[in-house]
């Protein structure tokens, strides 16, 4: 199956925190869109991967993704090494997507940032034709994504560009808040944590207003681009008042 958009996420809940959004409005807009998280989030405080899974797929039937793959790597201790790239060269070549996004490419937990940079590597290697890896038994083709995007997460990074998200901004919210365990104080007994408070949300929501006003629309999402990026004609920009 090919897909538009492959977004990876090192931990169940990334994708849906750092690019939910933009997710939800190509898929709406037709594009083939899948998830893939890097481990299990078996380190957690709250919850179990069991209830990770859980959430993971609830949360994915929201978005619309056509696949969500778990890759397994040890949450918390996954090596940048030839192991795991070559697991994500695998999927980049299973699904042939033309844009890659993944983690923040620093951010307050450390595997943000490695898993970025992991991730990036990859989609760079999957274009060589001379790293062989096979799907079932049969020899895959290379592939190179035409971009590779980083979502922002905890650390405010000046994002290189801003998608609006008004009109998907409740469904990833409603995606998010799947992960009852992770942002809802109130479902266990275990004990609280940065994330698990309303606080949190409220700060992503916060986030979403303040990257809308700065492009003159509610909602939006940021990214960033260690490639240039081209545009056809001057059409294709928001208009902003300011």
């Amino acid at each position: 199956m090919k897909l538009d958009i492959l977004a990876f996420g090192v931990h169940p809940d990334d994708v849906e925190l750092g690019c939910g959004g933009t997710l939800i409005s190509a898929i709406t807009e037709g594009k083939k869109v899948g998830i893939i998280d890097l481990t299990q989030g078996e380190l957690g405080t709250r919850g179990t991967v069991k209830t990770r899974y859980e959430e993971a797929a609830n949360a994915a039937k929201i978005i619309g993704v056509e696949i969500r793959e778990n890759l397994k790597m040890a949450d918390g201790f996954f090596k940048h090494d030839k192991k795991n790239i070559r697991q994500i060269i695998h999927v980049i070549r299973k699904y042939c997507p033309e844009i890659i996004i993944c983690n923040a490419l620093e951010d307050r937990h450390p595997d943000h940032g490695r898993s970025s940079k992991m991730v990036a590597e990859a989609a760079f290697l999957s274009g060589l034709r001379k790293i062989e890896t096979k799907d079932n038994g049969v020899l895959q083709a290379s592939w190179r994504p035409t971009y590779v995007f980083h979502y922002i997460q905890d650390r405010y990074i000046l994002p290189s560009f801003l998608i609006d998200i008004t009109d998907s901004f409740e469904k990833k919210m409603e995606a998010v808040m799947c992960y009852t365990t992770q942002f809802n104080a109130a479902t266990t007994n275990d004990p609280q944590t940065y994330i698990s408070s309303p606080q949190f949300i409220e700060s992503v929501k916060a986030r979403a207003l303040m990257l809308g006003k700065r492009i003159g629309v509610q909602y939006a999402e940021g990214f960033i681009s260690e490639k240039i990026i081209g545009l056809k004609s001057f059409d294709q920009i928001i208009q902003n008042e300011t």
